[in-house]
């Protein structure tokens, strides 16, 4: 999930736990009238000890973002990154811990929490939740998040909302604006929340009923299954890739699961309408079979592309790939003048009608003796990491 939708949702999250809304100051002409002697300043003003609204909603933005901060390891190049985005700062085990830091350096920065002895405890829980709200969120994608890291990098993930979903996002900005309108009340932030929620089950409901139509499609062409994966596309809780792995290749199809006529799209419609236009009703659905390592034709996949596949250097794109497919193969002049054979991969959970380039397209070159290297494969072609 995108990091702006992960900071509006800590910051909804944390205008929710707020203790005790407040107003704007008190002018003192009008406090003179309406409050002799200071008797209303307590009610109009928030609870002494506790967070404004506002500050309340910054520290939760602030938790919900800062798990995103691992993106940094791309400065250390791609494999890096896939290996430790969402990891340790995505952990559920050390969210207290990263809490606990957010909270006592933004303890500083409001007046509050400023020098007083344990101030920062005051924000540990919007910080807290924060984070742990950043995690539910990226578990619900393809990606996964390394939820029990650093004592496993297993992967979990929901799959049941795409990257970055609109309709998600525009719940919990809806929530946002209305609680800013209505500063002294809760329920703008729990609509906010509770309408993505709600969200997140109707496009759980899609999932389930993308697997049934797969599962429907295996039983009637007598395919052996060894896994069945719906894989959530843009536009619609209801548009899906679906994949059948039958141990060699996958059976693929892009499916809306409550369509019951094709979808017409022209290049002046809106890019929603021509996003959704490729996934066809069930009983329409167009299946194609992408063979996961090559060998078309019931052919056996070549064995130096296996080899390629299986090799140390791709070992990080083997843990990360979900539905690997065998994308591209050449042949070219290696650096050392010798001769190499490279072969570039893909993840079919990144791709859709409609998308030119996917990402996470890499590969490996295989020289003489066992040499081999790790590539990127993009719209330039070949590429060294």
């Amino acid at each position: 999930m995108d990091t702006l939708t992960h900071a509006v949702s800590g910051a909804l999250l944390g205008r929710l736990l707020c203790v005790r809304p407040v107003a704007p100051p008190m002018p003192a002409a009008v406090a003179a009238v309406l409050a002799p002697g200071g008797r209303f300043s307590a009610a109009w003003d928030h609870a002494p000890g506790h967070l404004a609204p506002w500050q309340a909603a910054t520290v939760g933005a602030v938790a919900a973002a800062f798990p995103d901060i691992d993106a940094l390891a791309m400065l250390a190049g791609d494999f890096a990154y896939l290996r430790w985005h969402r990891g340790v700062t995505h952990s559920v085990l050390l969210a207290p811990l990263w809490a606990w830091l957010l909270a006592a350096l933004l303890a500083r920065w409001f007046e509050v929490t400023r020098g007083r002895p344990g101030g920062w405890k005051a924000l540990f829980a919007p910080a807290l939740g924060g984070v742990l709200l950043h995690i539910a969120g990226d578990w619900i994608t393809p990606f996964g998040t390394m939820m029990l890291a650093p004592l496993s990098d297993r992967r979990f993930g929901l799959g049941t909302m795409f990257v970055i979903d609109l309709a998600f996002s525009g719940f919990l900005v809806a929530g946002l604006l209305l609680a800013a309108v209505a500063p002294r009340r809760r329920w703008p932030a729990l609509a906010g929340l509770l309408g993505a929620s709600a969200w997140v089950g109707l496009a759980w409901t899609g999932q389930r009923e993308g697997e049934a139509i797969a599962r429907e499609h295996a039983q009637r062409q007598g395919l052996a299954v060894q896994w069945i994966e719906a894989m959530p596309r843009p536009a619609s809780p209801f548009n899906w890739t679906l994949a059948i792995f039958d141990g060699r290749d996958y059976h693929v199809a892009h499916v809306n699961t409550r369509r019951s006529e094709p979808l017409v799209a022209s290049p002046s419609d809106n890019f929603l309408r021509r996003l959704s236009a490729p996934y066809r009703p069930a009983a329409q659905a167009q299946w194609t079979r992408v063979a996961r390592f090559g060998g078309e034709n019931g052919e056996a996949a070549p064995v130096w592309v296996l080899d390629a596949w299986s090799h140390e250097a791709f070992a990080t794109y083997r843990w990360f790939a979900g539905a690997p497919a065998l994308l591209a193969t050449t042949r070219r002049v290696a650096e050392d003048g010798g001769d190499e054979r490279c072969a570039a991969f893909r993840d079919l959970r990144f791709e859709f009608p409609g998308r030119e380039a996917s990402p996470f397209r890499y590969g490996v070159c295989l020289g003489a003796e066992g040499a081999a290297r790790p590539v990127r494969f993009g719209a330039k072609g070949w590429q060294p990491l």
